[in-house]
């Protein structure tokens, strides 16, 4: 039993020979004191242990103390939650590692994106209108090259999140904000004709459409 050797000290202490000695001297059953011995100090009547703790000479707090277990869980339970309050901090910190590494990531592919677009400036501006030349005179040579250049160039586009303002020849309101220019004038809501494609990646402009007003086409 867990506490029989506690109890037999303070009864050493106390100058009792024997459980049923502490029995009779304290006026208690020997079935309380199997409880005690057993650690059930949680299951007995407070009554008990006011009548044993003056025998056993020490106070009703220090008999609590000695054979609660209560304390005991208490004392085994703090590391566990110290334990899980750190694993809690330790996933935060991991939660907040892996949003910067996405955002890290995220800049990083912009920049990419960006550098490469520049790298393709030329390509993207120009080779919408030499396609739709070329489109519209098959005989030219370079019809049979478009659609090698063509595809790819749209499947990039479109993993990057590249859109085309208006394709090459398209009539469309004259819009400032989104088109330039390339001779004349036109007031905002004029149709125009875009000559070169611009292009937007999401909500931000990368390039505007050169377009030219309908009368002095």
């Amino acid at each position: 039993m867990p506490n029989s050797q506690k109890l037999q000290d303070l009864m050493q202490q106390a100058g009792i020979p024997s459980f049923k000695a502490l029995s009779r001297a304290a006026g208690v059953s020997e079935r309380q004191l199997l409880r005690l011995r057993q650690g059930k100090l949680e299951q007995m009547r407070v009554d008990v242990l006011l009548k044993l703790s003056p025998v056993l000479q020490i106070s009703l707090n220090e008999l609590i103390a000695t054979f609660s277990t209560v304390e005991l869980l208490q004392e085994k339970a703090a590391p566990t939650q110290e334990l899980l309050e750190e694993i809690a901090d330790l996933r935060k910190e991991y939660q907040r590692s892996q949003l910067q590494l996405e955002q890290q990531r995220e800049i990083l592919l912009q920049e990419l994106q960006q550098s490469s677009l520049q790298l393709l400036e030329s390509l993207l501006l120009q080779w919408p209108t030499a396609a739709q030349k070329a489109q519209e005179n098959p005989q030219l040579p370079a019809i049979k090259i478009v659609p090698l250049v063509q595809k790819p160039l749209e499947k990039l586009l479109d993993a990057w999140g590249v859109e085309a303002i208006a394709p090459v020849g398209a009539k469309l309101p004259y819009d400032p904000q989104l088109h330039q220019l390339m001779e004349g004038t036109a007031q905002p809501g004029e149709l125009v004709k875009v000559r070169y494609t611009g292009y937007l990646q999401g909500e931000k402009l990368l390039y505007r459409a050169k377009v030219s007003p309908l009368t002095e086409s």
